[in-house]
């Protein structure tokens, strides 16, 4: 599994130039997964995003959380982040999750954040989307469960 989470101040996600979903200051979390990815995986990295302290106390220091400072969370699926660039100058995607696995952890993804946190705006699945975003900071955080 790989995220790229991105603090924010604002996202927004559009299909078909339909705006599907929307947050303010918050988690913009693009979410790849990968073969032999698993629930307990998914697992970990939810109770970590919910506790990642990227936010600014009130003396400039990263030590709240997405909860503590009550931001909203936004979860896209994204393949590409199992783009493998090493040969040729076409990336190739052998290590992606087939899409039947993909999309079931990217929905149990999303349903553990909602469970543990309350709301989260997403994207669709397979969908041709148009993310934009205001980053704050900006403060980028890549977790490849490889390293893990």
């Amino acid at each position: 599994m790989k995220l790229v989470i991105q603090r924010v101040k604002q996202a927004e996600v559009k299909v078909d130039g339909k705006q599907i979903g929307q947050i303010g200051q918050g988690l913009l979390v693009f979410l790849g997964v990968g073969k032999g990815d698993t629930r307990e995986m998914a697992d970990k990295y939810v109770d970590k995003l919910l506790k990642l302290r990227i936010f600014a106390d009130e003396d400039g220091k990263t030590n709240l959380s997405v909860t503590d400072v009550k931001g909203e969370i936004m979860v896209v699926s994204q393949f590409t982040l199992y783009a493998d660039c090493k040969k040729g100058n076409r990336p190739s995607f052998v290590y992606a999750g087939e899409p039947e696995l993909a999309e079931e952890l990217y929905e149990y993804f999303k349903s553990r954040v909602k469970e543990n946190y309350g709301s989260v705006a997403c994207g669709e699945f397979g969908a041709d989307m148009e993310v934009s975003l205001k980053n704050d900071g900006p403060f980028t955080i890549i977790w490849d469960s490889r390293d893990w």
